[in-house]
């Protein structure tokens, strides 16, 4: 997440100093590259993976920062919420065995939070969402206590004025509202790195905008959130509306989203890209800058250009362009991939860097402009019919409509082999990561099968028991690090022994509700035609106003005139109530002390599902 020493409290007068030294850092950037301070002459690859992190239940988490202290390694650092971490890997020079290289130090760090998480009765989970977070771990208790965070959570909130709302169709639907911007922390991703020569810059960013949609397409593997089965990569939509700070009127007038594609292809230099950026976003974050960047480029020192890389840090594109130091009397230039999805393996996610990457170094000469030939709304539409559909999404390439997984196969995966081996790397690398990619085309990505599985476990299992199941099974899988290709169904041996503990993982969501001045008739008919015995009454904002019972219908049965009859006639006006976070045995222990058979369940007064005593009968 970048910077963590901001300023908590900024006053009019730090924040414009922030302002004059972000303007500084551009200026400093050109000069740097006038006099030639930007490598250009070397390549070399990094990552950042994120995780998450469960209980022994497979539900989120909240112990990162304490397994951060004890994990103790500087490549590791926070994330948003309590129960992700990231790891920042050690960039590797583009040649010989980078991949491997890069893979093996990965795998010994996630072996290194293992240990630690095992001893916390924690896991490890690679997954673009986690299956099993749900509303109750998506509030501001499960912010990581750092000051970036929580003032990034309250400057979002002011900013916009009002609840951030996430509408998401697919196969089910995902309509709601929230304070927090810790929907956010649903993503977790696998970053990847490329540094790219200066002069180049701008032609490669285009290339990495071009072809985001494609790569993509074989890369989803994010399909669920809240149990609902929406985009193959739901990260996409989710990640833009989480944080969307536009109000009606300032997105009509065509205000920038702080995620998002873009909408044209860059021009100049990589400094107009950062200059755009400046434009288009206001300043959210700001910090204590002491170094002068541009007298430092004066004297021949590379300077960290802090102000720019704070505010960049808080822009995100899904290609986004990065400046850093190098080290050796340099900086450097990097475009870094933000789309691809951890997981599902770690051998998964190396496959996506080869592939990304040798498409990006393997372009050929004509698409060197790429305004010349492509018009960028299509790259754009592209993207999100990648992130709707996955490898079935229909794509548009040099004016033809082709399928993803055809495009790829007999268009950019002959590319990523040119491209790798033009860098130099050794052909049993290029061999061994390429072939995963070329047999999940032809397979299975991430999302179809976690798909395919939700919806088989969904016919046997409670939702909450489904998604557990299928985080436990993405677990397992993982450690044996096979391509998700070969991954096979879920099998009776990956079968949970642990039971649901809170009102929420039991509780239906999918509710038949009734208003006070309905006429009885209506909601009397639904309990006959869905075979349900209780109809919470709500009042147009999902208030619970009372409660219907077919039992308590059946008492006034005689009173009951379907054609004048109200439910506020027949209602039960005083009604118990759970909590999702609620513990399922207090729920139980309620309903017979009062001897009734279901309890609504209330969440910031709203009605959000509803357990009945048939729900409970494994708790009796």
């Amino acid at each position: 997440m970048g910077e963590q020493q901001i300023t908590v409290a900024p006053s009019a007068y730090n924040k414009a100093r922030f302002i004059g030294h972000l303007l500084k850092d551009i200026k400093a950037l050109q000069l740097m590259l006038d006099t030639g301070m930007v490598e250009d002459d070397v390549v070399r690859i990094g990552a950042e993976q994120e995780f998450c992190l469960t209980n022994k239940q497979w539900r989120p988490a909240q112990n990162a920062e304490e397994l951060l202290e004890k994990i103790a390694d500087p490549h590791f650092t926070t994330e948003l919420a309590k129960y992700n971490l990231e790891i920042n890997l050690d960039p590797q020079l583009f040649t010989g065995a980078a991949l491997s290289a890069m893979e093996a130090q990965l795998l010994e760090l996630l072996e290194k939070a293992k240990k630690v998480a095992d001893e916390a009765e924690s896991k490890i989970v690679l997954s673009g969402i986690l299956p099993t977070i749900a509303k109750t771990q998506l509030n501001d208790a499960y912010i990581t206590d750092r000051p970036r965070y929580e003032k990034l959570n309250e400057t979002l909130r002011e900013l916009r004025g009002a609840p951030f709302h996430l509408h998401l169709k697919g196969v089910d639907e995902l309509n709601i509202e929230h304070q927090s911007v810790l929907f956010e922390a649903c993503n977790t991703s696998f970053q990847l790195h490329l540094q790219i020569a200066p002069d180049d810059f701008v032609a490669s960013y285009n290339w990495a905008q071009a072809i985001s949609g494609p790569v993509l397409s074989i890369c989803t593997n994010s399909p669920i959130l809240l149990g609902r089965e929406l985009w193959k990569e739901t990260r996409i939509a989710l990640f833009r509306q989480s944080i969307d700070i536009r109000n009606t009127s300032s997105a009509l007038r065509d205000e920038a989203p702080r995620v998002g594609f873009g909408s044209e292809w860059a021009k100049g230099t990589v400094v107009d890209i950062f200059k755009d950026s400046i434009a288009r976003h206001k300043v959210i974050l700001d910090a204590p800058i002491t170094e002068d960047s541009i007298e430092m480029v004066q004297n021949k020192k590379v300077p960290k250009l802090a102000a720019l890389s704070l505010h960049n840090g808080t822009v995100y594109p899904w290609n986004r362009a990065c400046y850093g130091n190098s080290g050796n009397g340099k900086a450097h230039l990097r475009i870094e991939n933000r789309y691809i999805p951890s997981g599902p393996s770690v051998k998964d996610e190396m496959a996506n860097l080869a592939l990304w990457t040798g498409i990006m170094l393997g372009r050929p000469e004509k698409f060197d402009n790429m305004p010349a030939v492509m018009d960028f709304a299509e790259a754009k539409a592209n993207f999100v019919k990648a992130a709707r559909y996955g490898k079935d999404a229909l794509l548009v390439w040099e004016g033809q409509h082709i399928k993803a997984e055809k495009l790829m196969l007999e268009v950019f995966l002959p590319m990523a082999y040119d491209g790798l081996r033009r860098i130099g790397l050794q052909n049993r690398e290029i061999e061994a990561y390429l072939r995963i990619i070329k047999e999940r085309i032809s397979g299975q990505t991430g999302s179809n099968w976690m798909i395919r599985n939700y919806r088989k476990l969904k016919k046997n299992y409670t939702q909450d028991t489904a998604l557990r199941l299928l985080t436990k099974a993405m677990h397992q899988k993982q450690q044996i690090n096979t391509p998700v290709d070969q991954w096979s169904d879920i099998a009776q041996s990956e079968i949970l022994q642990t039971a649901a503990a809170k009102v929420g993982h039991i509780m239906s969501t999918r509710l038949f509700t009734t208003r006070k001045d309905d006429l009885v008739a209506l909601p009397l008919n639904i309990m006959q035609w869905k075979d349900i015995h209780h109809v919470p009454v709500v009042d147009d904002h999902g208030h619970l106003k009372g409660l219907l019972t077919w039992k308590h219908l059946q008492q006034f049965e005689e009173q009951v005139t379907q054609e004048t009859s109200t439910v506020a006639d027949l209602m039960v006006a005083k009604v118990h109530t759970a909590k999702p976070a609620d513990k399922i045995k207090d729920a139980l222990s309620l309903m017979k002390a009062n001897m009734i058979g279901c309890l609504p369940v209330v969440q910031d007064d709203v009605v959000v599902g509803i357990i009945t005593i048939k729900d409970l009968q494994e708790f009796l």
